[in-house]
């Protein structure tokens, strides 16, 4: 696995819940926007994927809640590809307050698919490589 990618993010208000903490949804949101900014570190963006006709889908993901976020907490959402063999690949993210303290860990299980076919590619690993432009982010 590459290194980890990260982005910070600061909790706003209007992502909290009733108890003040941030919204389970929200964490979901962060860990989809630090993907789409490794992809752009890349030099892949969402117009790159469109015109090859493919696009990025989850297909699975487990969220473990470790510690409470609150509006105004500035937090790092870190990103790490794993490939293995197949259609398919994992994505493992952590959410970390930026004195570490680990808030929560996300694991999701991602593909490629062929927006005609509507079919996974048989190598997600292939499509990335041919249009990164640095696929060294996504360990590759």
């Amino acid at each position: 696995m590459a290194e980890p990618f990260s982005v910070r993010v600061e909790v706003r208000g209007y992502e909290t819940d009733a108890q003040g903490h941030l919204n389970q949804a929200v964490y979901l949101q962060y860990a989809e926007h630090a993907r789409w900014e490794l992809l752009r570190r890349t030099g892949i963006d969402q117009r790159d994927l469109l015109a090859r006709g493919v696009g990025p889908v989850v297909l699975e993901t487990n969220i473990r809640y470790l510690r409470e976020l609150h509006a105004g907490d500035a937090v790092d959402v870190e990103c790490v590809f794993e490939w293995g063999e197949g259609k398919t690949f994992r994505v493992h993210q952590a959410i970390r307050k930026t004195d570490g303290t680990l808030s929560a860990e996300i694991t999701a299980v991602g593909g490629v698919l062929d927006l005609e076919r509507r079919k996974l590619l048989a190598d997600p690993k292939e499509a990335f490589k041919e249009l990164a432009k640095d696929p060294a982010p996504l360990g590759l």
